[in-house]
């Protein structure tokens, strides 16, 4: 049983990443599918999910298609029971459910302005009034839930849930335009971007450029702060210390140089998002690490 999904540019759609992490954070079996969102091709991308006409989108194993991310949340937990997608006790999964309603019908000032971008962080990104009341609702809400969960630190409700998938991309516009937030908020948002699936959604996001690039600003911009700074880049050829790629076992084709030293993989994708972020990648830690302490 495997669920098909449909997402757009990575660095860029902020729904797309709430429905691959409904996916990949339960370990729920599914196949990505690309819709060009930047490319001109949506329209036509989309025309055998209709009448859906937005990303995400997911085709059930029978063929089943849902529209609207809310919908996809509710109908994967229902499927999934086991996977404990929302929180087991019934006062905060209410409150869980009312979080994720309103993320998606509201915060509009927020959106509109801070678009979600995961390349780099602004500086001296002045919010209007409006987008300072949107986080102001957003950090009662995120009290409010604390409240009810006794989770002081970490995912709200105490144990990760959809509602830390909801919130996820609005932890990238707080830490991405430099908006205002307590500390404690700040941290639970630089916690879910820390999260290993997001690196990786990140460092996918990563292999591919755009010019000019989307909802730019005339502002200095910093490195943004998840995953360590390297000196990985690719290389053109090899020898590699490894013959075969870390996470297809296929033999390697392209090549990265990492601490001076050159690893191999078996197509530009796997190289490229690797260059992005190595940290992100347990698989590709692995193979390095058992190499070097051998």
């Amino acid at each position: 049983m495997t669920y098909d999904l449909f997402i757009g540019d990575r660095l860029f759609s902020s729904w797309s990443l709430r429905g691959w992490l409904m996916l990949e954070k339960f370990g729920l079996p599914y196949r990505n599918h690309m819709i060009g969102l930047y490319s001109g091709t949506m329209a036509e991308d989309m025309k055998p999910l209709a009448p859906a006409r937005l990303v995400p989108a997911l085709r059930l194993p029978d063929g089943t298609i849902v529209g609207e991310s809310l919908a996809m949340a509710e109908t994967l937990a229902e499927r999934h029971p086991e996977a404990g997608m929302w929180p087991e006790d019934v006062a905060a999964r209410a409150t869980a459910r009312w979080l994720c309603a309103e993320m998606t019908a509201g915060f509009a000032a927020l959106r509109a302005e801070c678009s979600m971008q995961l390349l780099h962080c602004w500086q001296g990104f002045d919010p209007s009034p409006e987008t300072l009341v949107d986080l102001d609702r957003i950090e009662n809400l995120w009290a409010h839930a604390r409240t009810i969960s006794g989770a002081d630190s970490g995912p709200l409700f105490g144990r990760y849930s959809l509602v830390d998938v909801f919130y996820t991309p609005v932890a990238a516009r707080i830490i991405g335009y430099g908006l205002p937030v307590s500390v404690a908020n700040r941290e639970y948002c630089l916690e879910l971007l820390s999260d290993p699936s997001v690196r990786q959604w990140r460092a996918m996001g990563l292999t591919v450029t755009y010019d000019p690039f989307p909802y730019a600003f005339d502002l200095p911009s910093q490195a943004w702060p998840i995953g360590a700074q390297t000196d990985a880049q690719s290389v053109d050829s090899g020898p590699s210390i490894n013959d075969i790629c870390p996470y297809s076992g296929k033999a390697v084709t392209h090549f990265l140089e990492l601490d001076g030293q050159c690893w191999g993989f078996c197509n530009q994708f796997c190289r490229d998002k690797t260059v992005a972020d190595p940290g992100a990648w347990p698989k590709f830690l692995a193979m390095t690490d058992t190499v070097n302490h051998s």
